[in-house]
C-alpha cells in the first residue's frame, strides 16, 4: 500500500480502480445489472464533469487563498520555486482542468436535453433552464478568462515568454485581478449549478 501512496500516478490509478470495484459491487447488491445504457452515460459525463469542476475550483481557491496571499511572506531567495516549478504545473493543471469542465458540461447539458435552454437563460423552455444556464454562462465565462486572460499574461509575469520587466509586473496584476474575479463568479456560479439540480430556485 505504501507503494501505491508513494506515487501519485499509482495513487490516481488506485483511486479509479476502487472506484470500478464499488460501482461492481453496488450493482451487484442491488441487482441493477450492468446495462450500460444512455442515462448511465450521462450520469458517468456528468461524474466526470464534477472530477474535472473540482481540480479547477480547488487550484482557483488554492491560487487566491493560499499563493497568492502568502507570496510577501515568502523570502525573495525562494521566491523563484514558486515561479518557475510550482506554479508552472498548477496552472497546466488549472487550464486543462477548466477545458475539461466545460467540455463535459455541454456534453451532460446536451445529453440531458437542456442545452439549448440554458444557452438562452431559459427563453425557449420558458424558464426552465434560466438557473442552470446562468451557472453555464458564469462557468463559461470563468473559463475564457483563464485561457485567453490569466494563462497568456501568466506566461509573461513567469517568465515563460519574454518580456520586459514592467510587462511582467503589469501582467502579473492582470492575471491576479482576473483570477479574483474568478473566485468572486465561482460563488454564484457553484450556487446556480447546485441549486438548478437540487431545488434551489423552488
Amino acid at each position: 500500500m505504501q507503494g501505491v501512496l508513494s506515487n501519485l500516478r499509482s495513487t490516481v490509478i488506485a483511486g479509479f480502480i476502487l472506484t470500478v470495484i464499488l460501482f461492481i459491487l453496488i450493482r451487484m447488491m442491488t441487482g441493477a445489472g450492468f446495462a450500460l445504457d444512455y442515462n448511465w452515460y450521462a450520469f458517468l459525463f456528468r461524474w466526470l464533469h464534477v472530477l474535472n469542476g473540482v481540480m479547477w475550483i480547488g487550484l482557483l481557491w488554492y491560487f487566491n487563498f493560499v499563493q497568492i496571499p502568502n507570496m510577501p511572506n515568502i523570502p525573495d531567495a525562494q521566491k523563484p520555486a514558486i515561479g518557475k516549478v510550482i506554479a508552472p504545473a498548477a496552472l497546466w493543471w488549472f487550464r486543462w482542468a477548466a477545458m475539461g469542465t466545460i467540455a463535459t458540461g455541454l456534453i451532460v447539458a446536451g445529453m440531458n436535453g437542456y442545452l439549448i435552454g440554458a444557452l438562452t437563460l431559459g427563453i425557449s423552455d420558458g424558464g426552465a433552464s434560466t438557473p442552470i444556464g446562468i451557472g453555464m454562462w458564469l462557468g463559461a465565462i470563468m473559463w475564457f478568462n483563464v485561457w485567453f486572460v490569466i494563462w497568456p499574461n501568466q506566461k509573461k509575469a513567469l517568465g515563460i515568454v519574454e518580456a520586459s520587466d514592467a510587462e511582467k509586473a503589469a501582467a502579473g496584476r492582470t492575471a491576479m485581478l482576473f483570477s479574483r474575479t474568478n473566485t468572486l463568479l465561482s460563488v454564484p456560479m457553484l450556487f446556480c449549478m447546485v441549486a438548478a439540480q437540487n431545488g434551489g430556485f423552488a
